[in-house]
């Protein structure tokens, strides 16, 4: 019986793993530039974990299990939570700011579409312990370096950055009840995903003035923070929460990337524990889901149990972003190698193919990579081989060898050859 992999899911042959190393290679190197150090918890935690997080809504979204002990555990779909719980268990030993980051596999049961499947990898970066929106900048500093660094500009990726805080102070301004606001959050956070009458549609469930919904419309459709004041009376908190956004976007251009970032009132994040800044990153056109999302979250510890402490984060999945970079031409197969040595050893006379292994073994014991042939043939072929393989220099015995005990080495990027005692091989 033919076994195929389970839909959602992907096999990473060769050429997809070195996709995945680059993506992977480049978050880390991004997060190491900005100070981020490197966790990582177990692939199952405990149910309630992520019901904590997210209500007991969250259990058809994730795939859950029942212990030999009866216990009820789910493979984690995020690791927020995760991160959540190991702070709180050090929380007096970890110096602050807690700078971490993560690159966790993780599964969703959802249907898979274009750029979300149900196992997936995701960047995550986090800072806690850090008040002033200087971590909220840091955070999208790092995603943007990363996206940058790849080849990404302004007219590719755009960074939309509102504020639930603010959104918050507006939505109260307007006559909305505190316990409302958990309900209209991930409602305002379709505006962009579903047709304009299913969206009002779906606000006219909640709110039952009209005037109230049309300020909320044109609020969603603000680009520019300065027109908020000519649609909803600021209070003392919504000054406040707007005065920290302009200050955000302050250090983002003293910071460089200024022309990444824009005001995007429309940006709410679904989740209700969000309590600042929030952000996406999306492709320009618009075509793609975002990117990667995150921002505030200064309860979230407590909800775990643990003391009250300011938190900022983000997370970025491979799926969306595999698929910008193919469609920017950034990333092809083609142009990543599945396999790079330092060394191949080519054998031009047959009697030296042990002679091959042994000088293989101490290449390799002196920290470089080398490949020999199994089977000896023509030495073209065996050139050929070690071109494959992405080899910077092909070492070649044959008879210069068995008369003299010099060897060739041949760079393969220039093609230059050199004859050399074997003993003034430098490893």
């Amino acid at each position: 019986m033919k076994i195929s992999s389970v839909k959602g899911t992907r096999d990473f042959y060769p050429p997809q793993m070195a996709v995945r190393n680059f993506i992977a290679d480049g978050w880390k190197a991004a997060s190491r530039r900005c100070g981020f150090e490197e966790f990582d918890g177990p692939i199952f935690e405990y149910l309630q974990m992520y019901q904590i997080k997210s209500g007991d809504e969250i259990v058809e979204q994730l795939f859950h299990l029942t212990d030999r002990g009866g216990r009820d555990l789910a493979i984690r779909p995020e690791i927020t939570p995760t991160l959540a719980r190991m702070v709180n268990e050090q929380i007096n030993a970890l110096p602050r700011p807690i700078k971490w980051f993560s690159i966790p596999r993780l599964c969703r049961a959802e249907r898979p579409q274009k750029g979300r499947l149900r196992e997936f990898f995701q960047w995550n970066i986090d800072i806690i312990g850090e008040e002033s929106t200087l971590a909220d900048a840091e955070v999208i500093f790092c995603s943007i370096d990363y996206l940058r660094s790849t080849g990404l500009t302004p007219k590719d990726v755009v960074a939309k950055i509102s504020s639930r805080k603010l959104l918050a102070a507006l939505l109260k301004n307007l006559g909305l009840a505190e316990d409302k606001l958990s309900v209209l959050y991930p409602i305002l956070d379709k505006k962009a995903k579903i047709p304009a009458e299913a969206f009002t549609e779906m606000l006219g469930k909640e709110i039952s003035d009209s005037n109230v919904i049309h300020t909320i419309m044109k609020l969603m459709d603000l680009h520019n923070a300065d027109d908020i004041a000519g649609l909803v009376n600021l209070n003392e908190d919504a000054k406040t929460a707007l005065a920290q956004l302009q200050d955000l976007f302050k250090t983002l251009n003293a910071m460089g990337i200024g022309e990444y970032c824009r005001f995007d009132m429309s940006i709410v994040r679904g989740l209700a524990y969000y309590t600042g800044m929030v952000f996406e990153v999306h492709d320009a056109v618009g075509d793609l889901r975002a990117v990667c999302g995150g921002g505030r979250y200064d309860n979230l510890l407590k909800d775990f149990g643990g003391p009250a402490m300011t938190a900022v984060g983000m997370g970025m999945g491979d799926c969306v972003l595999e698929i910008l970079l193919r469609e920017r031409g950034i990333l092809k197969n083609d142009t990543l190698a599945t396999k790079t040595l330092d060394y191949f050893i080519a054998v031009a006379d047959p009697t030296l193919a042990d002679k091959a292994v042994e000088l293989a073994a101490k290449i390799r014991q002196a920290g470089f990579s080398c490949e020999f042939p199994y089977k000896t043939g023509a030495l073209g072929k065996q050139l050929k081989q070690a071109s494959g393989y992405n080899a910077r220099k092909t070492i070649i015995l044959g008879q210069e060898y068995i008369q003299d005990r010099q060897i060739i080495i041949k760079d393969m990027t220039t093609g230059q050859q050199q004859v050399i005692a074997e003993q003034s091989l430098s490893l």
